[in-house]
């Protein structure tokens, strides 16, 4: 399997990605990015970084990643926010390829840790995970604030 690393160009291909990813994952009407976003925040601010898996040169799967930073390590570490594979390419090593790419820049940039989130009901994804050594954390629970939420908070 081959990897790339995505460019500017790719922006509209990341977007469908997203889009596939949020249909397996039932939402689909949650999606509000758009390339404008994406390019803003992915290229010109850099807050996060995309993967491509390749299959004889075409685009089969993605990663998307970014640094979190653990206290008690005192380093930061990756935090992986989407992975996909197109559903004719599952089951051939695409999913594990991209990960253990991810471990591997985790390892070269001296991360203490590699983690995720997956949703309850995705069995597939929590076997697959498991199998490649990965441990649930079922002693936390995430927390959000978003939408209107978030603005009427950050503007007290």
């Amino acid at each position: 399997m081959n990897v790339r690393i995505a460019e500017r160009k790719d922006v509209p291909l990341i977007l469908e990605f997203i889009k596939e990813l949020a249909v397996y994952e039932k939402m689909l009407d949650e999606v509000v990015a758009t390339p404008e976003i994406l390019e803003e925040w992915l290229f010109n601010k850099q807050k996060a970084e995309v993967i491509f898996a390749l299959d004889e040169g075409k685009e089969v799967g993605f990663a998307l990643f970014f640094h979190n930073f653990s206290t008690f390590l005192g380093r930061s570490g990756l935090y992986l926010e989407d992975l996909y594979v197109k559903p004719e390419f599952r089951g051939k090593g695409y999913g594990k390829g991209l990960l253990t790419e991810l471990a591997k820049i985790a390892v070269e940039r001296g991360c203490g840790r590699f983690e995720w989130v997956c949703l309850d009901w995705n069995q597939p994804s929590i076997d697959f995970y498991k199998k490649m050594g990965a441990v649930p954390m079922s002693d936390w629970t995430i927390y959000r604030i978003a939408g209107q939420t978030l603005s009427d908070l950050g503007s007290k």
